[in-house]
C-alpha cells in the first residue's frame, strides 16, 4: 500500500472520529448534562426528579406576532438550532406549534407552558410538556422541554398600524430536552 493511500485513510478515520464527536456533543450523549439554574421564584420550571437531561440546543432567530388590532398577539417562533453557543453546528429548527425539528427529521411538539418572567425586556422562560414526538432521531422519547436564558423576543410596546401586521423580533434562548431515566 502506497504511503499517500495510508495517508487518505488517516485522514478518513480522523474525519470520522471528529464527526462523531461533534455529532455526540451537539446532541448530548457524551456524558450527563447538567440541569439549568434556575432563578428565585422559577422553581416551577424544573423538571421532574426522574427525568435527566438528554441534550441542549441554542436556538437563535425571531418570535412572530401579528396585530390584532388591541394587541400584539404571537404567531410563533421563527429559529435554528444550534449545536453550541457560539451558534454554529446547526442542529434543527424551531416554528409554530412549538415545534422543534431536527435536520435528521425527528420533532417534538410541546404543550402546557409553565411560564416565568426573570427578565421583563425577553420573552419568559418556560416548561414543557411533550404532546407528540415523531420520526426517529434525538427527540425519539422526549418528554419535558425548558426554553431558559432567553434574550430579546418579546412583542413591541407600541400598537401596530393595521390589523394583521405582522414583526419578527430577534431573540436567542437555550432549550434543555429531558428523558425519562
Amino acid at each position: 500500500m502506497s504511503i499517500f493511500r495510508m495517508k487518505n485513510i488517516g485522514v478518513s478515520i480522523f474525519a470520522i472520529v471528529v464527526a462523531v464527536v461533534v455529532a455526540s456533543a451537539a446532541y448530548g450523549q457524551s456524558g450527563a448534562q447538567r440541569r439549568p439554574e434556575l432563578p428565585a421564584g422559577c422553581e416551577h420550571l424544573e423538571a421532574d426528579a426522574n427525568e435527566r437531561v438528554a441534550f441542549k440546543v441554542y436556538a437563535e432567530g425571531f418570535q412572530v406576532y401579528s396585530w390584532s388590532g388591541s394587541a400584539w398577539v404571537l404567531v410563533g417562533p421563527d429559529a435554528i438550532l444550534y449545536a453550541n453557543a457560539n451558534f454554529r453546528g446547526e442542529v434543527g429548527s424551531h416554528y409554530g406549534g412549538p415545534t422543534w425539528e431536527s435536520n435528521s427529521g425527528s420533532y417534538v411538539k410541546g404543550t402546557n407552558p409553565q411560564r416565568c418572567t426573570p427578565d421583563n425586556d425577553s420573552v419568559q422562560w418556560l416548561r414543557l410538556d411533550v404532546s407528540e414526538t415523531g420520526g426517529s432521531g434525538i427527540f425519539n422519547g422526549v418528554t419535558r422541554i425548558q426554553r431558559v436564558n432567553t434574550s430579546g423576543g418579546k412583542a413591541p410596546a407600541d400598537a401596530g398600524s393595521s390589523v394583521g401586521d405582522q414583526v419578527r423580533i430577534p431573540y436567542t434562548t437555550e432549550y434543555y430536552f429531558y428523558k425519562l431515566q
